[in-house]
């Protein structure tokens, strides 16, 4: 701002982030699934990822928009199967490096004609409710009618099961959507790719699902990958509806997005589909993700995994 006097904007700079983002790459067209790679002030590399109805989480059609955004720089947690912690963990995110992957993100969409964002979902590269506190300073400011106006019950907060933290969760003042990363319906299957799974045992995790829903109202979301010979099987599927009708849950299945560096590989389209009439006959309410966002390198950590590679190549 060249208006005001120069202390002023001096006293500004050091007491102000204006902007602590800044757009490194982008895939994808408007219309379709985007994906963006942001480049922090200290060099690091987050994502984001816009979803429109027609490629939504959930398969529901309506005009709205989602995004998906990170709250942390690399991921603790290592499971077997997710590019985000390839790279091991970096750092947390303040709270207005996640406000501003929204806030970016919106700036662009007014861009291309006014669209605005719709929801939230808190599932890109990081645990969310690791990072807890500046994800609640910020979820409040993205909820505030002061703020963004995205309502509460807009916002999905997904945790690769950290019970304590979903106690905690539930505890908060505002109706935020939480939806679990499963992606095993066993401890067997589950600790094969999820470490955590060893800390927080399924009897753990279901116990605190059930502490958070005896305190909310909403609907919890079974995230759940389907991977093939891994945890796409029939026995799986039986377990898997148990677990959901036991926390009133509805179930979200997603394709594996395969990733160079895992063994793992996409089910068919048969083995998909089998998957979930298995869990249709025990009278789940469940999707299947039929994502667009395949081409573009759209599961967690990719985009950014690539420009790290490609980085390294160029220094050396």
């Amino acid at each position: 701002m060249s208006n005001i006097p120069s202390k002023l904007q001096e006293r500004l700079a050091l007491d102000f982030d204006f902007s602590t983002v800044i757009l490194a790459r982008k895939q994808g067209v408007e219309g379709a699934t985007q994906k963006f790679l942001w480049r922090l002030r200290d060099g690091q590399f987050i994502e984001s990822v816009l979803i429109p109805a027609s490629a939504s989480l959930y398969g529901e059609t309506s005009d709205r928009f989602t995004l998906c955004v990170s709250t942390q720089v690399g991921c603790a947690y290592g499971c077997n199967f997710c590019a985000s912690g390839l790279d091991g963990f970096k750092r947390n995110l303040e709270p207005a490096e996640i406000v501003d992957q929204v806030l970016s993100v919106k700036r662009m969409q007014q861009g291309d004609g006014g669209r605005v964002i719709t929801n939230l979902v808190i599932m890109g590269m990081g645990e969310p409710l690791a990072n807890y506190p500046n994800l609640m300073h910020a979820l409040n400011f993205l909820n505030a009618k002061w703020g963004t106006n995205i309502g509460a019950r807009k916002i999905t907060i997904s945790t690769s099961g950290l019970a304590p933290q979903i106690r905690k969760l539930a505890k908060e003042p505002q109706q935020y959507r939480l939806a679990i990363s499963l992606h095993g319906a066993t401890d067997g299957v589950r600790e094969q790719i999820m470490p955590i799974n060893k800390k927080y045992p399924l009897s753990q995790l279901i116990n605190a699902v059930e502490e958070y829903q005896s305190l909310k109202n909403g609907m919890v979301t079974l995230e759940y990958i389907l991977i093939a010979d891994l945890n796409d099987s029939p026995d799986q599927a039986l377990a898997l509806a148990g677990i959901a009708k036991r926390l009133r849950a509805k179930v979200n299945l997603i394709p594996y997005n395969e990733v160079d560096e895992f063994k793992w590989k996409r089910p068919t389209q048969n083995a998909q589909d089998a998957f979930i009439q298995g869990l249709d006959k025990s009278g789940v309410l469940t999707t299947l993700r039929r994502e667009k966002g395949h081409d573009i390198d759209a599961a967690c950590g990719q985009l950014r995994l690539r420009n790290e590679k490609e980085l390294d190549a160029q220094r050396s």
